[in-house]
């Protein structure tokens, strides 16, 4: 019994681990840096700090909207775990929809512990037959209606440890509204999809964002976005199209490809012709990919745009841990995007076809120099760092390894 005590004085004790905190009004960075890298940062505080401690001030209700869930004893992410369960235990009303299609890569024991947490309520939705064929790709919460948090945080105790991620805990109360409507309708989806009903549109036409605003969400699919949201897959060319100098871009995977039936991959060109767009103006962009990147046929579009003027590729490959391979890990995952030192984009999709189209995913746009600053160092800290190697546009890459060595 002393033992037990002792373990959960010291998990509790872990969430006043010593980090400094960035943020402008309504915003705090948060940042996930993998162990056993030089990519530290000092500070930005962890969202192992930050989900602990928006659990533990919950008093009503939280909802999340998840692609997956995994952890595993020993993992620091248990605390994460116990925090929610304790929120539970002491009567506050959680909601937890994970996007059916993401068991292949959820620990089925996790759900299961999920499942038996005091007044959770744990539904599955397939997201495909809202759009055909999507995905509840988004990673956020709502605690109270009052906070939030999105991210490229999975629920998976890889991504607070073994993986680069980068979110934003969320106090501006008229985001926090937005996203908690979203997981509203997503959720009375679920419930009609059980009953056999159609899910109706929420919007014929492209609603575009109302982007005079210093701070403003864009969510996708379009069609299913609540009145007041605009949609991602325009407001991602806009912003592009308006970039004057230097785009800094960083994320898990690039390709103008999207996902078609018997594993095809039809041609998506929305972002890639903004990218080029932008490029023919003059504009300088360094896009920075993980090395998951390097597969066949995405390389060879990555090796396309390198040719380009003004255009610049780093291929990110982490270090192997300590510990021995970890499936899925290892890896940057980061969704980010500096323009002109001016505006930060800080998301949960790839940049790809089916993500900003066809799957539910929340993006953050804000038009502020302070944070942008502080995306455009992140970038450059990953970027400058041993593990960003320039594409190499005639090297053969081997299949990255990914699940398996």
């Amino acid at each position: 019994m002393r033992k037990l005590i002792a373990t959960i004085a010291m998990l509790l004790g872990c969430a006043g681990s010593a980090h400094a905190e960035f943020g402008i009004p309504g915003y705090e960075l948060v940042h996930t840096a993998p162990v056993e890298t030089t990519l530290a940062t000092p500070d930005l505080r962890e969202p192992l700090q930050v989900w602990s401690e928006m659990f533990d001030g919950a008093k009503q209700q939280i909802v999340l909207g998840q692609f997956y869930v995994a952890s595993q004893p020993g993992a620091a992410f248990e605390q994460v775990i116990a925090r929610l369960a304790a929120a539970g235990a002491r009567g506050v009303k959680i909601r937890f929809l994970m996007e059916e299609k993401g068991k292949f890569a959820s620990d089925m024991a996790t759900i299961e512990r999920l499942r038996q947490i005091p007044n959770l309520e744990f539904r599955y939705l397939d997201y495909s037959r809202l759009t055909g064929n999507g995905i509840i790709h988004a990673k956020y919460m709502v605690v109270d209606g009052s906070s939030a948090y999105v991210g490229s945080q999975n629920f998976d105790w890889r991504s607070f440890a073994h993986i680069h991620e980068t979110g934003l805990r969320i106090t501006d109360a008229a985001v926090v509204g937005q996203l908690q409507k979203i997981f509203e309708h997503d959720w009375h989806a679920q419930e009609l999809i059980a009953q056999g009903k159609e899910v109706p549109r929420l919007n014929q036409a492209v609603v575009s964002a109302n982007d005079q605003q210093a701070t403003f969400l864009v969510a996708s699919p379009n069609a299913f976005n609540p009145p007041g949201v605009g949609d991602s897959e325009t407001e991602l060319p806009k912003l592009l199209a308006a970039a004057r100098s230097e785009v800094r871009i960083q994320l898990l995977d690039y390709a103008p490809l999207s996902y078609g039936p018997d594993h095809t991959r039809p041609y998506y060109a929305v972002i890639d012709n903004a990218v080029r767009a932008a490029l023919a103006r003059g504009v300088k962009v360094k896009l920075m990919v993980s090395n998951w990147n390097t597969e066949k046929p995405a390389i060879a579009y990555l090796k396309s745009l390198a040719l380009l003027p003004g255009m610049e590729i780093r291929i990110v490959t982490l270090p192997p841990a300590s510990s021995g391979f970890i499936p899925f890990a290892r890896v940057i995952h980061s969704k980010t995007m500096a323009i002109d030192g001016q505006v930060a984009w800080i998301g949960t999709s790839n940049w790809s076809g089916g993500y900003l189209d066809l799957s539910r995913n929340l993006e953050i746009v804000l038009r502020n120099e302070k944070m942008a600053k502080r995306i455009a160092d992140l970038h450059q800290q990953t970027w400058d760092s041993a593990y960003a190697q320039p594409i190499d546009v005639m090297k053969d890459y081997p299949k990255p390894v990914k699940g398996k060595e």
